[in-house]
């Protein structure tokens, strides 16, 4: 993705390091246009995919990625919608925007940029919702991976978006994918003792077992970070296993 000023492209994939700690900046919730109910050449625009879910709008992703590269700093030269990439519009929940970019070249629904990541990939980092909700049903391909194996499910666990996360298990996403340093997505709502996200990923067999190269298995990695609300999911999972085995 092309920064508005030209300047070096964030590294979204540092923010998901389970033991790293880049620069944390909280993104906001923008409201994606005004729904139309209308097709744009075949693009599908709803009422339901440009709905702000609240409850997921509460929820702060923090990254690497500034407000500067996602269009929403006010600068010498603003930025304005026409000159935002379409990941941008995607990050910022702006479905209408994003629907006249496919209009005009539908390759761009699943392009990638420099670090691979989708717009798809853009809306579930940012827990924007409609848009992820827009992607996916004119096609996006969500179980699509990034250069350093980031996934659309790594991105919304790792930013406690719960609702986000059921939507991609919906379609079939791996719910054990790995990245680079074998992160997975039930590792990174460990990490953000996002326990909304645990559940889901658990009820839907996330694998407890696995542990990523720094050897933290997801029940290890609660305890050492002292997350309990997460701890006490796990614990409960692992009990309701034992009791369906007796």
């Amino acid at each position: 993705m092309d920064g508005t000023d030209g300047g070096e492209i964030p590294d979204l994939a540092a923010s998901l390091h389970i033991f790293s700690d880049g620069l944390a900046l909280e993104s906001t919730t923008c409201l994606p246009g005004e729904a139309r109910g209308e097709r744009l050449n075949g693009v599908r625009v709803t009422t339901e995919n440009t709905g702000v879910d609240e409850e997921e709008s509460l929820l702060k992703y923090s990254t690497t990625l500034t407000n500067r590269q996602r269009g929403n700093e006010v600068t010498v030269r603003p930025a304005t919608l026409d000159i935002l990439s379409i990941h941008q519009l995607a990050a910022q929940g702006e479905v209408l925007q994003v629907a006249t970019h496919l209009s005009k070249d539908s390759s761009l629904l699943n392009h990638q940029d420099e670090r691979g990541l989708t717009p798809l990939m853009w809306a579930a980092a940012f827990g924007e919702k409609a848009m992820v909700d827009f992607l996916l049903e004119n096609g996006a391909d969500p179980s699509t991976i990034a250069w350093e194996r980031e996934s659309a499910l790594t991105l919304a666990s790792s930013g406690g978006y719960a609702v986000i996360v059921k939507r991609l298990l919906e379609h079939g996403v791996d719910i054990n994918a790995y990245d680079w340093n074998g992160g997975t997505p039930l590792l990174y709502a460990v990490r953000g003792n996002h326990v909304r996200c645990a559940e889901a990923l658990l009820d839907k067999g996330a694998d407890m077992n696995i542990e990523a190269d720094s050897g933290y298995s997801p029940m290890a990695l609660a305890v050492a970070l002292g997350h309990k609300q997460v701890q006490k999911v796990l614990e409960d999972h692992i009990l309701k296993l034992l009791k369906k085995k007796a």
